[in-house]
C-alpha cells in the first residue's frame, strides 16, 4: 500500500525560560492510504503533539527534528505557504470539544461557508449547496433548516457532526481525529465512530485516531501504535497487540478497566434519601407578560431510594435527566414531589434550613479542569468548605486539609500549588477532596471519571469504593460510562428524556435488562447484544 503520512525519528521539545523541554522522542509510523492508525497512550504521553506536528500546529516555541512526509512531500523545514496549502485542504482534524473549536458567534452555514470560501473559493448558493450536502452526509436532519443555527443548539453529538463536516469540507486525504469521542455518551460515541468508518471507506481517506480509550481503538483501527512518555513502545496490527501484547505499558492500558462488584450494604444501613414522583419541569415564556405557553419535561415521575454505604448507579444518554434530577435532590433547583432527607421532606425547606443540609450533601463534577478556581491554591480550594460551614473551629485548618489530602492521595506537601500545576487525575482527587472535607453523608458524583485516561478511572473507583467503606457514604453516581456504573453501584436507574425506564439492583439490570433501551445502551458500551425483543 502506497503511505499518505510517513513519519520517521520525529523528535518535538518546547522551549520555556531558555531551556527545550522533551515532548517527543524518536517517533517513527506510516499511515497508508484508506487504513486507519490509532495512536494510544495517556495523557502526557505525546500523541496530540505527534498528530499537530504533521502539519507544524505546535506553536512558535516548538522545535522539530526529523522528517514528517505527506505524500513525499516534507513538512519539517516547509514554508508557510506550502502547510497552509496542505493544511485543511489534504489533512483535516477534528478535535475532542466541538464547544471549543466552533464559533459560539456564528451560524453553521458561516462557520463551515469560511472554510469552503478560504480553500476552494466557493460562495453563495453553490456554498449553501455545499453545506447542506455536507451536513446531509455526516447524517445532521433537516439540513437546510439547521444553516442558521448556532453551536449551543446543538447536541454535543451534533456538534460534533458538524466538525467532521467542517473537516471533509476540502475532500482531505488524511483526516486526524482527536479524541472525537471521548465527551460523548456511549450510543453517540458509536454512531460517530460508525460514521468515520462510512466516510473512511466512501471517501477513500486515511484516518489518523488518538484515544486513550482502547475500547473505541479495537473498533476502528487497522494498526495500533502505543505511546508513552513521547516515545511508541509497540505497534503492529489491531488484532495482534489485543490478543497478545509484548511491552508491559500497552499489558498495564488493556487491563486498565475498573472490576469487581460493589460490596454488599449492611442490611441495618438506615435510608439517607428518597424521592417519591418527583416532577421537574421548566416552564417555556414568551411575550412582554412572559405567559408560559408550555414545558420542558426534564424529569417526569422519579422514585428513588439511597441507604448509608450504597451507590445508585444513574445512566442515560445526555439530556434524560440524569444531572437535572441530582441537583433537585440537592434542593439546587426546584421540582414538585416530596425529597426524603433522614426521615424529613426538605422539599419545602427555606434557605437558613437548607444550609445546614449543604455540609451533608456535597457534589464532584465531571470536568476536573473547570470545577477548580485557577486562582486558588489547593489548600484554599480543599478548605473553602470549612470556611462557609465553620465545621470543627477547634481544628487547625491546615491540618484538616493536609489530612483529607492524604486520606484521597495527594500529597500534602503540594497544598500551596495551583490546579494547573496538577494532572487530570489529581485534580479530580482534589474535587473529592473538597467535597470529603466537610465529611457529608451524601454525595453526588456527576460523571466523575468520564474525562480521565482509563488507569487514572481505575485509581478513582478504587478511591471512591474506599472512601465509601470507610465512611459509609450513600452515592449518586451519574455516567453514560456503564464499565464503572457497574464496578461501583448496587442499584441502577436508566433514565431516558425525563421517564425512569428500568431500575433495580445493579446485578440483575446487567445480566438480564429488560427494556429495549437499557439493551441499546449494553450494546454501545460493553457490545452485548440489543437485539432480543423488548420484554414486556
Amino acid at each position: 500500500m502506497k503511505p499518505v503520512l510517513e513519519v520517521e525519528n520525529l523528535k518535538v521539545s518546547f522551549r520555556s525560560e531558555g531551556k527545550y523541554t522533551p515532548a517527543v522522542k524518536g517517533v517513527s509510523f506510516t499511515v497508508n492510504a484508506g487504513e486507519t492508525v490509532a495512536l494510544v497512550g495517556e495523557s502526557g504521553s505525546g500523541k496530540s503533539v505527534t498528530a499537530l506536528s504533521t502539519v507544524a500546529l505546535v506553536g512558535g516555541n516548538a522545535k522539530l527534528e526529523g522528517s514528517i512526509r505527506y505524500e513525499g512531500r516534507e513538512m519539517i523545514g516547509a514554508s508557510e505557504r506550502d502547510l497552509m496549502a496542505v493544511r485543511g485542504n489534504d489533512i483535516s482534524f477534528i478535535f475532542q470539544e466541538p464547544m471549543t473549536s466552533l464559533n459560539p458567534l456564528h451560524t453553521l452555514e458561516k462557520q463551515i461557508g469560511e472554510s469552503l470560501a478560504l480553500h476552494q473559493g466557493v460562495r453563495g448558493e453553490e456554498a449553501k449547496k455545499r453545506i447542506i450536502e455536507l451536513l446531509d452526509k455526516v447524517g445532521i436532519q433537516n439540513p437546510a433548516d439547521r444553516l442558521q443555527d448556532y453551536p449551543h443548539q446543538l447536541s454535543g453529538g451534533q456538534r460534533q457532526r458538524v466538525m467532521i463536516a467542517m473537516a471533509l469540507a476540502n475532500g482531505p486525504d488524511l483526516l486526524i481525529a482527536d479524541e472525537p469521542t471521548t465527551a460523548l455518551d456511549v450510543t453517540i460515541q458509536a454512531q460517530i465512530l460508525e460514521l468515520l468508518a462510512d466516510l473512511k471507506r466512501d471517501m477513500g481517506m486515511s484516518l489518523l485516531f488518538i484515544s486513550h480509550d482502547l475500547g473505541v481503538v479495537r473498533r476502528i483501527a487497522d494498526r495500533v501504535c502505543v505511546m508513552q512518555n513521547g516515545e511508541i513502545v509497540e505497534q503492529g496490527k489491531t488484532e495482534d497487540i489485543f490478543a497478545n501484547p509484548q511491552h508491559p505499558y500497552t499489558r498495564k492500558l488493556l487491563e486498565a478497566e475498573p472490576t469487581g462488584m460493589a460490596e454488599p450494604v449492611p442490611e441495618n444501613a438506615p435510608e439517607l434519601v428518597r424521592t417519591e414522583h418527583l416532577k421537574i419541569w421548566f416552564p417555556i415564556q414568551r411575550g412582554l407578560l412572559r405567559k408560559t405557553i408550555g414545558h420542558v419535561k426534564a424529569v417526569n415521575d422519579a422514585s428513588l431510594s439511597v441507604r448509608a454505604g450504597e451507590t445508585l448507579g444513574i445512566v442515560g444518554e445526555s439530556g434524560s435527566g440524569k444531572t437535572t434530577l441530582a441537583l433537585a435532590i440537592m434542593r439546587l433547583i426546584a421540582s414538585e414531589g416530596p425529597i426524603i432527607y433522614e426521615n424529613e421532606d426538605i422539599s419545602q425547606w427555606q434557605a437558613r434550613q437548607l444550609r445546614a443540609l449543604r455540609r451533608d450533601m456535597q457534589i464532584v463534577f465531571q470536568d476536573p479542569f473547570g470545577s477548580l478556581s485557577p486562582r486558588m491554591t489547593v489548600e484554599q480550594i480543599i478548605g473553602e468548605g470549612l470556611t462557609v460551614h465553620g465545621v470543627d473551629p477547634g481544628r487547625n485548618r491546615r491540618e484538616m486539609v493536609a489530612e483529607i489530602m492524604e486520606e484521597t492521595g495527594l500529597d500534602p506537601a503540594m497544598m500551596e500549588r495551583y490546579p494547573h500545576e496538577f494532572s487530570g487525575g489529581q485534580r479530580q482527587r482534589i474535587a473529592i477532596a473538597r467535597a470529603m472535607i466537610l465529611r457529608p453523608k451524601v454525595v453526588v458524583l456527576d460523571e466523575p471519571t468520564s474525562a480521565l485516561d482509563m488507569t487514572v478511572q481505575v485509581q478513582i473507583v478504587n478511591l471512591l469504593r474506599d472512601l465509601q467503606k470507610r465512611h459509609g457514604l450513600a452515592y449518586l453516581f451519574i455516567s453514560h460510562d456503564l464499565r464503572v456504573v457497574r464496578a461501583l453501584s448496587h442499584k441502577v436507574m436508566v433514565m431516558k428524556r425525563g421517564d425512569v425506564v428500568e431500575a433495580g439492583n445493579a446485578s440483575e439490570v446487567f445480566a438480564n435488562p429488560q427494556t429495549a433501551y437499557t439493551r441499546q445502551l449494553m450494546a454501545a458500551a460493553l457490545g452485548k447484544s440489543a437485539l432480543e425483543p423488548e420484554t414486556a
